[in-house]
């Protein structure tokens, strides 16, 4: 009843409005497209067309099916390649955390396009989390691979790790804040009378991490990195961002950075993947980060040190 052949035709009448033009497109006479169609309705019972002198056009049943028949054909068509991959041992599905403070659009585009090149038959998955958000992926979603888990000790003796480097903190503040006109150092009473702006931890099951706040402080919680910096542009509240983010800013006078009495120490940051049970793709991708191959260098603008290639030779971060 829905062989691939039947498919194909009712595809190509849905897609044309015609009988004709069906037939002229599959090198097959009018009447045969006819019969194909009219068998494939007797045999599911429901009206898939509506036919008029003039036209033809799809019933929602038809509609649906026509949805539905793009996607088995397109599974069928690459089914042999997914059976070879799977044999190959290359993973159907590969689900990827990254770190908020690592993610960046170009350096995920870039990494998919590598990815893709090589293994067009699995299902990549990105996701940007937060804090122990990233590991909570890990440990309860069914990642198979993390970018900037937090430390450099897994959370399980299942995992391995490859330590990326430390973020640096700087605390800021705008140049317009009222902080930024006292001398310092500034006091934690003088801190708490302005609101610390935080990003929520993404952590699902596993408990979750104020960056910065003193206790009796305000918290003002945003989503993301990038909301984070254009609340304290706009001199809404005091914490710590990254260096290496921050500092353009620092330097072009749109932030001002100051020394609190307990400054927030360094982050070490980590790749986590799955010990046992991991296939080509991972190892490919962890390959490129233990090299650092210009294909993930993308990802480690955030850290306080020039990224090299695996010979040694400086590389661009971006």
């Amino acid at each position: 009843m829905l062989d691939p052949e039947t498919l194909r035709t009712f595809m190509s009448v849905a897609e044309n409005g015609s009988f004709s033009k069906a037939a002229e497109r599959l090198c097959k006479t009018t009447a045969t497209i006819s019969y194909r169609i009219k068998l494939l309705e007797e045999n599911t019972g429901v009206p898939l067309f509506i036919r008029t002198t003039r036209s033809v056009s799809m019933t929602p049943a038809g509609q649906h099916l026509l949805a539905q028949a793009r996607e088995w054909l397109g599974w069928l068509d690459s089914m042999p390649g997914e059976l070879q991959q799977v044999n190959d041992g290359v993973e159907r599905q590969v689900n990827i955390a990254v770190n908020n403070l690592l993610y960046n659009p170009a350096a995920v585009a870039r990494l998919l396009a590598w990815l893709t090149a090589r293994y067009p038959f699995t299902q990549f998955h990105f996701s940007r989390q937060i804090y122990m958000g990233v590991w909570d992926s890990l440990l309860h979603e069914g990642f198979s691979l993390a970018i900037g888990v937090t430390g450099t000790e897994p959370l399980a003796n299942t995992f391995a790790l490859e330590p990326l480097g430390e973020i640096q903190w700087l605390f800021v503040m705008s140049p317009d804040h009222p902080l930024a006109r006292i001398k310092e150092p500034l006091g934690e009473a003088q801190l708490r009378r302005y609101p610390a702006v935080n990003i929520e931890d993404s952590a699902r099951t596993l408990t979750k991490r104020v960056a910065w706040r003193l206790p009796g402080q305000k918290e003002i919680i945003v989503p993301d990195i990038e909301t984070k910096i254009a609340a304290h542009l706009a001199g809404v509240g005091v914490g710590f961002l990254p260096k290496q983010i921050c500092q353009p800013l620092i330097e072009k006078g749109e932030l001002v950075s100051g020394t609190i009495p307990s400054m927030r120490p360094p982050s070490p940051l980590s790749l986590a993947w799955h010990k046992y049970h991991r296939g080509k793709a991972v190892d490919d991708i962890v390959a490129l980060f233990t090299q650092r191959q210009p294909e993930v260098t993308g990802f480690l603008t955030a850290f306080d040190f020039q990224v090299r290639s695996a010979t040694g030779a400086p590389l661009t971060a971006s």
